[in-house]
């Protein structure tokens, strides 16, 4: 049951580490983000360079900014049902193996539990078989044996327990930050981004046939 706890311990650990590492990559200054793409209106409307902006920005905020972009031309309605479409599936990427941190909190107690059980079967069989002349040895033994794998669970179903809420902590953030971003982005398209040539043209033409 030792090895099996270790095994566990391992997998929390990937975790860990993976959605840590993940959550620091994605982490920007939306601030500072929001305030590039609104630069870059006021002062050329390159939209070309608005990609390449969201392209070699990291995270949830700069795909749902370039989504919004590359279909400017939609109306606000479908525009933000695209953009709440956007922002399921980025908390979906944002909690992915998170529930596989918080089984191995919860399990792990389990598993001591049940290596204690079986430390307890192995002295009444001891005391079974031996009858009245059981040794203090196969006593001690199952004893430890039980204890051993008890203190092995609570040792990582605590950290787990740590590390799960933190994460849980640092995706809440991530995810108010898509939230609050989400609408800002909505603001910019549809009312501070200048309509393209292609939807000028189209008005332009329709004037034109009612004419």
């Amino acid at each position: 049951m030792v090895w099996v706890l270790l095994l566990v311990s391992a997998v929390a650990a990937t975790v860990f580490l993976e959605r840590l590492l993940n959550y620091r990559r994605i982490q920007i200054n939306t601030t500072e983000f929001i305030a590039g793409i609104r630069a870059n209106l006021k002062n050329n409307y390159n939209v070309v360079e608005l990609v390449a902006i969201c392209d070699a920005t990291p995270g949830p905020v700069a795909r749902m900014t370039k989504a919004a972009i590359l279909n400017r031309e939609l109306s606000r309605e479908v525009l933000r049902e695209l953009l709440n479409d956007n922002k399921r599936i980025e908390v979906a990427r944002l909690e992915k193996r998170l529930n596989m941190l918080g089984t191995v909190a919860q399990i792990a107690p389990l598993l001591g539990l049940l290596g204690t059980v079986l430390g307890f079967i192995r002295i009444f069989r001891g005391v079974w078989q031996e009858g009245n002349w059981v040794l203090a040895k196969t006593l001690a033994a199952g004893v430890w044996e039980g204890l051993v794998c008890m203190a092995f669970g609570l040792a990582i179903a605590i950290p787990c327990y740590i590390a799960f809420n933190y994460l849980v902590g640092r995706k809440d953030d991530l995810g108010a930050d898509i939230d609050r971003i989400s609408s800002e982005i909505l603001s910019i398209i549809t009312v501070e981004l200048p309509p393209s040539k292609s939807k000028s043209v189209r008005r332009t033409s329709a004037k034109a046939v009612v004419k």
